[in-house]
């Protein structure tokens, strides 16, 4: 495994509808062996504009990785899969799906829209702490990203 203490913080965006949600995931990264850079916005409208450097959002660096709720208001977390996946200038920034459905549907329908992980949100504090945990140590300790998400 890689050590990357020593290493800039790795960027990832949070798109999460639910404050608590969004809040457990901050407090569970702070005791990840990598530095996060965590943004977090609450729907795929927002998450769109900060991808794209829209509006309030014009000076947002580049991701390393998205985790995406599913069931989100305005625009869901399926929608702005497909809109990641379907840009040319995003698609190769990695999305896992974090969410509570696991319904074959939704598990099916994301990875057919190249989600790249998908994962049921546990419901005790614990599990979903070391989930999040898991996701900072796969993620950014053994998968080999491209620099600034090869963008």
């Amino acid at each position: 495994m890689k050590d990357r203490s020593h290493l800039n913080p790795v960027r990832l965006l949070l798109v999460e509808d639910s404050p608590a949600d969004a809040r457990l995931t901050r407090e569970s990264l702070k005791d990840c062996k990598v530095m996060v850079d965590l943004h977090h916005v609450r729907d795929g409208v927002e998450a769109m504009q900060y991808l794209r450097r829209e509006g309030k959002f014009a000076d947002a660096q580049r991701p390393d990785l998205v985790i995406l709720d599913l069931n989100m208001p305005r625009k869901d977390g399926r929608e702005t899969l497909e809109e990641i996946k379907s840009d040319p200038d995003l698609r190769r920034i990695p999305v896992v799906i974090l969410t509570i459905s696991d319904s074959e549907e939704d598990i099916l329908k994301t990875y057919n829209l190249h989600a790249n992980a998908y994962i049921t949100k546990p419901i005790d504090l614990e599990q979903f702490s070391r989930v999040v945990h898991e996701i900072d140590n796969f993620w950014f300790t053994i998968v080999k990203l491209p620099n600034g998400s090869g963008i």
